[in-house]
């Protein structure tokens, strides 16, 4: 992978405003993410998790500091620039799936494929190595409510991976699963990050879930608490 990053955030603070009151989320947070990581974030509700999958992501600004993904300073982006940007490099997977139910698993997965030049043909060729990817080929014509909540997981990562982003934030993409599916969802995203070196950052709750990463980062109130490096576990091989 070389001495290049995927992802630098250097100094980092967020804040919110709220009426008269200023609400620190994040408080200077340094964070070096190289490319083809899993990493794991994980923390007690409000202590910044989501707020710094967002700024990683290009969704948000830091209030102060900067974060660089592959040498792009996203804070010195226009709102048009920044908007170009997510959509050719950043895959964005969600706990509630965010599927449009009046249309089958191939329309959602081509959704982000419409805002391209690309041909009918070529849209339907990457829509179908989606699809087989994460193995619902076969499934294109099902309609959202024809699948399993796995099955629908499955599409949306499918939708996130079909433009080939070197990136994929997942916002706890288990959290509305049962066991089984939700082990099955874990190794399709290892098998993402080692077969095909996307670049993984995922929030959650799960510890079961953090275990698949290679990296896991515990905030709280706003800070890096804790890092833990390790190697990665054998896909299908979850801690008890």
């Amino acid at each position: 992978m070389g001495k290049e990053h995927s992802i630098e955030l250097r100094n980092v603070t967020k804040t919110y405003k709220r009426d008269e009151f200023t609400i620190p989320v994040l408080t200077d947070l340094d964070l070096v993410v190289p490319e083809g990581e899993f990493l794991a974030l994980m923390g007690p509700s409000g202590s910044g998790k989501t707020t710094l999958l967002n700024l990683i992501a290009g969704l948000d600004n830091a209030t102060q500091g900067s974060v660089i993904v592959h040498g792009q300073d996203l804070g010195g982006m226009s709102d048009g620039e920044i908007t170009r940007w997510r959509s050719e490099n950043v895959g964005f997977i969600f706990q509630l799936y965010n599927l449009i139910p009046v249309l089958t698993a191939f329309e959602n997965v081509e959704l982000p494929l419409l805002l391209t030049n690309l041909s009918k043909r070529k849209r339907r060729d990457n829509v179908m190595t989606a699809l087989r990817a994460v193995g619902l080929e076969g499934r294109e014509d099902h309609y959202p409510r024809q699948l399993s909540g796995g099955q629908e997981q499955r599409v949306a990562i499918a939708r996130a991976i079909v433009t080939d982003p070197f990136l994929l934030v997942a916002d706890e993409p288990t959290g509305d699963l049962d066991r089984k599916s939700a082990e099955e969802i874990l190794s399709l995203l290892q098998q993402l990050n080692k077969g095909f070196n996307k670049t993984i950052v995922m929030v959650t709750h799960d510890p079961e879930a953090a275990q698949r990463a290679s990296r896991l980062l515990h905030l709280d109130k706003g800070k890096l608490v804790h890092d833990e490096v390790r190697n990665n576990l054998e896909e299908g091989v979850a801690s008890s």
